[in-house]
């Protein structure tokens, strides 16, 4: 895995534990991580605006990559993509993570707390992280997604 700098992370009350193990995971495997989530912010902020908070840290610069994690992972992702440049994926299986980056360059995964255990958790986050944007033929399909982002935007 290249080097990725701190890694943003989110939750919502529905996935303080599981956020928990995941930055245990991240740290043992020397990632740093930089938590967002409302309980760490000393504030009660609601899923969407820990999921719009990493994603702007995303396309600032400030993280190349995120993880919000929610009840579900739908709420988190729909929030997330909300943002301008961001491509957030839910992700519930490893292939899904490894062709979130691979096919679609996917900044931000997703994951349900109340979908997922910790040990699948582990390896969907690892498939996602050891993965890198190929390029090629999904080159002309993510430069669309960007083109109707900007187009639509305002609309």
């Amino acid at each position: 895995m290249r080097d990725i700098g701190a890694i943003a992370i989110g939750c919502d009350d529905a996935a303080f534990e599981l956020r928990d193990q995941i930055v245990a995971f991240l740290t043992q495997r020397g990632v740093e991580v930089v938590d967002y989530s409302s309980d760490h912010q000393a504030d009660n902020r609601m899923y969407p605006d820990v999921a719009v908070d990493v994603a702007q840290h995303i396309v600032t610069g400030k993280h190349q990559r995120g993880i919000l994690i929610c009840g579900t992972g739908i709420g988190m992702s729909i929030s997330a993509n909300k943002v301008p440049g961001v491509r957030a994926a839910q992700c519930h299986d490893t292939y899904s993570a490894e062709r979130a980056r691979k096919s679609n360059n996917a900044q931000i995964i997703t994951l349900g707390a109340r979908v997922i255990g910790l040990e699948l958790a582990k390896t969907i986050i690892s498939a996602w992280l050891e993965s890198e944007f190929e390029g090629g033929g999904s080159t002309p399909k993510v430069e669309r997604i960007a083109y109707y982002e900007k187009a639509l935007q305002g609309k």
